[in-house]
C-alpha cells in the first residue's frame, strides 16, 4: 500500500480534501494517508503556516497530495507553496489546461500544458527599497534552472506524444535575462529533433490565446510569466474551479489545485472538489497506476456530462451531492 502525504489545508481545504479521499477509496485503491495541517488555521498552535512535521512527512514519502492553503497578508509569512518549492527545490509547475465535458467556454479543443520555472526569476522574492519613493526587486535567470525547466518539457511532449513546444519569453526588452532563458531552450532543442520548436514574445502569446489558443501545445516559461499565463488558460477551459496542478522536482512530487481556500464558504458544503480530484488523478499518473486514475476520471466526466454542478458551474449540488455521484459512476 502506498504512503501518500495529504495536506488537507484550510477555508475549504478539509471539505474536498474529505470528498477527493472518498471517491479514491471508492475506486478501488488503496492508499494510506499522511495526513498534515498546515496554514492560516496552524499558525496559533506551532508559529508557522508550514510546521517541520510536513516538509519531513513530504520527503519520507516522497508523494503529496494538497488542498489549498492561506497565507496571511501582512503578517510576515512567506507563502506555504513558495516555501514548498523551495525547500523541497519542486522547480517544475505543470498546469494542464483542457476543455472539460459540459462545461461552456468561449473555445472548444483547447489542450495546452504549461511547463513553468518555479523556482526563480523575480519570485526569488530578492527586493530592496533603495529610498522612501524607490524599491528594486531582482530577477534572477540561471543557465542551471532554465535548462532543467526547458528539458522537462521537451521530456514531457516525449513521453506524451506532444507535437510542439514553444518558448515564451520578453527577450527583445530584458536581453540578458530572457535572452539565457531563450539560449537554454535553443540549445536544449537540439537534443528533440523530432519535436517542433516555437519562439513568441509573451505579450504576444496572451493577445494569441484569448483569439485562437488551440494552435499552442506545450508552453515553457520562466517563472513570473508562467503564473500569468497559466491562470489565463484556467480560465480559457472554464476556470480554477476545474483547473489542476503538480509541482514536480527531482526527488519530490506536490499535486493541487491552483484555486484558494475560499474562506468565505467554509463549512457550507458549497465547495467543488474538482481541481483537487483532476490534481489527485494526475498524481496516481505520476505514480504509475493509470488504471485508478482513468477509471476516476471516466467518473468524474460522467457526472459533468449530466449536468452534475456545483454551484461555481451554475449548478445546485452541494460537494457532498456531487461526491455522491461521482462515486456512483465508478461502478458504471
Amino acid at each position: 500500500m502506498k504512503t501518500i502525504t495529504l495536506i488537507n489545508g484550510d477555508g475549504i481545504g478539509p471539505e474536498i480534501s474529505e470528498a477527493v479521499v472518498k471517491i479514491i477509496d471508492a475506486s478501488g485503491l488503496k492508499i494510506d494517508w499522511d495526513v498534515q495541517t498546515a496554514g492560516a488555521d496552524v499558525i496559533e498552535r506551532e508559529g508557522t503556516p508550514l510546521p517541520d512535521r510536513v516538509l519531513k512527512s513530504i520527503k519520507k514519502n516522497k508523494i503529496a497530495l494538497k488542498a489549498p492553503v492561506t497565507t496571511p497578508i501582512g503578517k510576515g509569512f512567506r507563502s506555504v507553496n513558495v516555501q514548498l518549492r523551495k525547500s523541497l527545490d519542486l522547480y517544475a509547475n505543470l498546469r494542464p489546461c483542457k476543455n472539460r465535458p459540459n462545461i461552456k467556454t468561449k473555445f472548444d479543443n483547447v489542450d495546452i500544458i504549461v511547463v513553468r520555472e518555479n523556482t526563480e526569476d523575480l519570485y526569488a522574492g530578492i527586493e530592496k527599497q533603495t529610498d522612501d519613493d524607490t524599491a528594486e526587486s531582482i530577477k534572477i535567470i540561471t543557465r542551471n534552472a532554465s535548462e532543467r525547466i526547458c528539458k522537462f518539457a521537451f521530456d514531457y511532449a516525449v513521453k506524451n506524444n506532444r507535437k510542439e513546444v514553444c518558448v515564451v519569453t520578453k527577450a527583445n526588452i530584458m536581453k540578458l535575462s530572457d535572452g539565457l532563458f531563450l539560449e537554454c531552450y535553443r540549445n536544449i532543442s537540439k537534443d528533440y529533433p523530432n519535436i517542433k520548436t516555437r519562439e513568441i514574445l509573451v505579450d504576444n502569446l496572451c493577445m494569441q490565446l484569448v483569439q485562437n489558443p488551440v494552435q499552442f501545445d506545450v508552453l515553457v516559461l520562466p517563472n513570473l510569466y508562467g503564473d500569468i499565463v497559466s491562470d489565463l488558460c484556467a480560465g480559457l477551459i472554464g476556470g480554477l474551479g476545474v483547473a489542476q496542478g503538480a509541482n514536480i522536482g527531482e526527488d519530490y512530487a506536490v499535486f493541487e489545485p491552483v484555486h484558494g481556500s475560499a474562506p468565505d464558504i467554509k463549512g457550507q458544503n458549497k465547495a467543488n472538489p474538482t481541481a483537487l480530484l483532476l490534481s489527485a488523478i494526475e498524481m496516481l499518473k505520476y505514480i504509475g497506476e493509470d488504471f485508478y486514475a482513468g477509471k476516476i476520471e471516466k467518473a468524474l466526466f460522467k457526472t459533468l456530462e449530466k449536468g452534475v454542478f456545483t454551484a461555481d458551474l451554475g449548478g445546485n449540488k452541494t460537494t457532498t451531492e456531487f461526491t455522491a455521484e461521482i462515486i456512483n459512476n465508478l461502478n458504471d
